[in-house]
C-alpha cells in the first residue's frame, strides 16, 4: 500500500486535547488543596488556590473544545 498525500492519517488537536486533560487535573488537584480538601500542603485553606484552580479547569475546558474542533475538521474528506 502506498502512502501518499491524499491517505496520509489526520492526528489534529491530539495536542491541544491532551494538554486540556492535564490542565483539568490539575486544576481540580489545586482546587482541592484551595479548599482544604486535600490537606497537608502549602496551598491548603488558600482561597488563591482554588480561584486559579477553578481558572485552569476553564482553560482545560476551552482546550479540549479547541482540539475537537481541529479533530473535526481534519476529518472532513480531501477531494
Amino acid at each position: 500500500m502506498v502512502n501518499n498525500e491524499t491517505e496520509r492519517p489526520r492526528l489534529r488537536g491530539w495536542l491541544a486535547m491532551s494538554l486540556g486533560l492535564v490542565a483539568i487535573v490539575l486544576g481540580g488537584v489545586w482546587t482541592l488543596q484551595g479548599l482544604d480538601v486535600l490537606p497537608y500542603s502549602a496551598m491548603s485553606g488558600q482561597t488563591v488556590w482554588a480561584v486559579v484552580g477553578g481558572g485552569l479547569i476553564m482553560a482545560g475546558l476551552l482546550l479540549i473544545a479547541v482540539g475537537m474542533r481541529r479533530r473535526s475538521s481534519a476529518q472532513k474528506p480531501v477531494r
